[in-house]
This record gives C-alpha cells, structure tokens and sequence, in this order.
C-alpha cells in the first residue's frame, strides 16, 4: 500500500505512477517478494486495479470500457467495486474523520500514518459487512525468496532493465488481465452452486 502526497493540485494519475516507489523498487529489485498462480500460469509481480488513464503495464489491471461478453462484464464490475473501495477510504477519512481537512499543517509521516490507519479501518468495515456465508479460501504460503548479491554492475544495471522492460509488458498486462476474467468467472460459477 502507498499513500503518496504532493503540493495542491499536483498529484493527477500520472504523477503517482511516476513518483511512485512500488515501481522504482521493484524494478530495483527491492520490492517485497509476490508470488501467486492464476490458472495455472505463474506471476512473481503483484498487481495494482486501475482506471483507464493509467498504461498497460503488467502490474496494472484495468477495468474493461466496453465489455461485450457476460464474463467481461463481471470481471469490469467486481475490478471496479475493489478500486471504489480505496476510493471510499479517503471518503472516510475526509467526511467521516475529518481527519485530512488541512493536510498541510500536518508532517508527511504523520498525514501517511493516518491515510493508512483509515485505509485498514475502512478494510475492516468491508469485511465486517460482507457475507459472513462467503466461502473461506486457503491462503496458499510463498516460498522464501533467495537474494542474489550481485558484485558486476554491468550485470547489475542488465538485471534492472530486464526487470523494467518486464513491468512494462503490455502481452503480460493482457494475459493477467485474460486470466483473472476466468478466474473470476470460475470463482463465480462455484460460488453460485
């Protein structure tokens, strides 16, 4: 989770990607390790739901604009509900809380601390309304990742182009996006029966 802050009317789409450290450290090599299968295909980059400003990176899953078939279309509206989610969030905190009424009078570390804090309590109001009935899935444990220290920077510098190009696959975009479509009309399809 990130909770960037910026001047007054600074901070559009474009600027949080670009200033954003969850793309910087993990093309770095420095993120936290993700790993998960979606049918059947393995990802080690975690991903991000985004409107449609933002590029069609493999870290980024975008909504469908216009989806045609009934498995898109579920796909669209759960991504889109997940998103509204964060939204709802700094709804909280500025109507509910008023806890971001004057941020500027507030140190950045603190104002992140609170956007956080509201951030988890928003989350666990979610889950204290939602189905209780819901079926429970099993949280499958990630390896532990091995470090590679490496010495050459020719290799060094190779290894961040090679993890920054990876980011920016706009066929793994589609692929993650593809499989998640399934994967949540499966997930439906079990649900229902």
């Amino acid at each position: 989770m990130a909770c960037l802050f910026w001047f007054a009317r600074t901070n559009n789409d474009i600027n949080v990607l670009e200033s954003s450290h969850l793309f910087s450290n993990l093309a770095s090599g420095i993120a936290l390790p993700a790993h998960y299968v979606i049918q059947g295909k393995e990802y080690d980059m975690g991903y991000y739901l985004a409107d449609g400003i933002y590029p069609k990176w493999s870290t980024i899953v975008q909504t469908i604009r216009d989806p045609h078939s009934q498995q898109k279309k579920y796909f669209a509206m759960k991504q889109e509900s997940c998103r509204k989610d964060v939204e709802r969030a700094f709804e909280f905190c500025n109507h509910a809380l008023q806890l971001l009424r004057d941020p500027r009078f507030w140190r950045k570390e603190v104002l992140h601390d609170i956007m956080t804090t509201c951030i988890i309590l928003h989350n666990m109001i979610i889950e204290d309304e939602r189905d209780l009935n819901a079926p429970i899935q099993d949280a499958v444990e990630a390896p532990t990742p091995t470090i590679e220290m490496v010495i050459d920077e020719n290799l060094r510098f190779e290894q961040f182009l090679a993890r920054h190009k990876k980011i920016k696959d706009k066929n793994v975009h589609f692929e993650l996006r593809n499989a998640l479509i399934e994967h949540l009309w499966e997930q439906r399809k079990i649900f229902e029966n």
